[in-house]
């Protein structure tokens, strides 16, 4: 006898979740740690960020700012920070008081601004690959995801336009953008982003554009956040994040930007989740955006030079390589290799290898059009990715 009454022979988990089980983010690190392998799968740096910034953390607790619970938009300072940085870097002018809302990391802005604007029958359509919290956020919103697929073409993956368009229906809610976009490492360019804001207008969508990777584009490519577009300011809600440009991911410190009635909106969720977070570490991430723009350029550059070296090295591996113009992440086309099945070969690579990577069909509604490719991180040590390349050179 369980003890369970009759009510429990329904399954235990809503339904909505159903078929989402455990992360492969938290099975491909399970794995790396029971076999030594090096852990290119899930992106986070294996350093911390500047020196400063973590003493600003170490100073903001000693002195007892954030110990108790900060302010529930967050903390002015950061507001006031984020509200500049957008000013500095776009020219995007917000009321750090009307326009601005601190989250736990940049996962905790997509859940409270997808439950807060969705409805049960909204239909989202998402850039696939997608970040995997989109669907789950977007399912227990009770909304439909529609996906617009991203497709290799010569050496990236580009998004058509007409497949976009052609996705909106009457019960199209709104658009979920990523760029610079995980895991592909594609950058909408000014053409791409003229597009959708013309469609958004004329069917009169709302935005959702997450820019977590900003300050990681390469080459040519250039960050251009959506709300600058003309018409697209009040019905856009920017996603930003210092886990990713401080290289600080645990401190979850994430933030929203949006005209004030997005804003209300999305508080009356977020009130409903963690109410508030990481209050000594808002102080800190106040001080890291207010960082010269040499840092910025450094941390760019430092980046570019590791993507340069694994992109190379799993080339030489003889895997198929898509040179991202963003992010910290690496696509590859396993097919040169004899192989077809990124979880077949993603689940055998630490044994193989010694290296671990993430399989971008997880990514996929349709799972067979992300069977061949997998996702390598370089946000590690020039030391660490040289040894994954060596190890790989040698395995595959």
């Amino acid at each position: 006898m369980t003890g369970m009454t009759s009510h429990a022979r329904r399954p235990l988990l809503n339904r909505r979740l159903a078929e989402f089980g455990t992360t492969i983010f938290a099975e491909m690190s399970a794995l790396a740690l029971s076999t030594g392998s090096i852990n290119l799968g899930q992106g986070f740096p294996d350093t911390d960020g500047p020196e400063e910034i973590r003493e600003a953390a170490v100073r903001a607790l000693r002195d007892g700012r954030g110990n108790q619970y900060p302010p529930g938009p967050g903390v002015p300072e950061l507001r006031t920070a984020i509200a500049a940085h957008q000013k500095h870097r776009y020219g995007l002018s917000y009321d750090p008081d009307r326009e601005v809302l601190v989250t736990a990391g940049a996962t905790e802005a997509i859940a409270a601004t997808l439950l807060a604007l969705l409805e049960p029958g909204d239909e989202v359509i998402a850039l696939e690959p997608y970040y995997d919290s989109y669907a789950a956020c977007i399912a227990m919103a009770g909304g439909t995801r529609v996906p617009v697929t991203l497709r290799p073409h010569e050496g990236s993956f580009r998004l058509d336009l007409d497949e976009l368009r052609d996705a909106v229906t009457d019960n199209t809610r709104l658009l979920l953008i990523n760029t610079p976009h995980n895991p592909t490492g594609t950058v909408l360019t000014r053409e791409e982003l003229t597009e959708i804001a013309r469609l958004a207008l004329e069917r009169d969508l709302l935005v959702v554009t997450d820019e977590v990777y900003e300050h990681l584009v390469f080459d040519d490519a250039e960050h251009l956040p959506l709300a600058s577009f003309p018409g697209m300011r009040g019905r856009t809600v920017t996603i930003g994040s210092a886990g990713k440009t401080f290289s600080f991911t645990g401190w979850k410190v994430g933030w929203i930007t949006a005209a004030p009635d997005l804003v209300t909106a999305v508080r009356s969720a977020k009130q409903f989740l963690t109410y508030v977070s990481s209050g000594p570490f808002q102080y800190a991430v106040a001080e890291a955006l207010t960082l010269p723009d040499s840092y910025f350029e450094d941390f760019r550059a430092d980046m570019l030079a590791k993507r340069d070296l694994l992109a190379a090295g799993l080339a030489d591996a003889g895997f198929g390589v898509f040179r991202p113009a963003g992010t910290y992440f690496v696509t590859t086309d396993i097919r040169p290799l004899g192989e077809s099945d990124g979880f077949a070969f993603c689940r055998a690579l630490p044994e193989r290898a010694g290296v671990v990577a993430i399989p971008n069909a997880v990514f996929y509604d349709d799972r067979e059009a992300g069977a061949p490719f997998v996702r390598f991180a370089f946000c590690k040590r020039t030391s660490v990715l040289e040894e994954a390349v060596t190890r790989l050179k040698a395995a595959c």
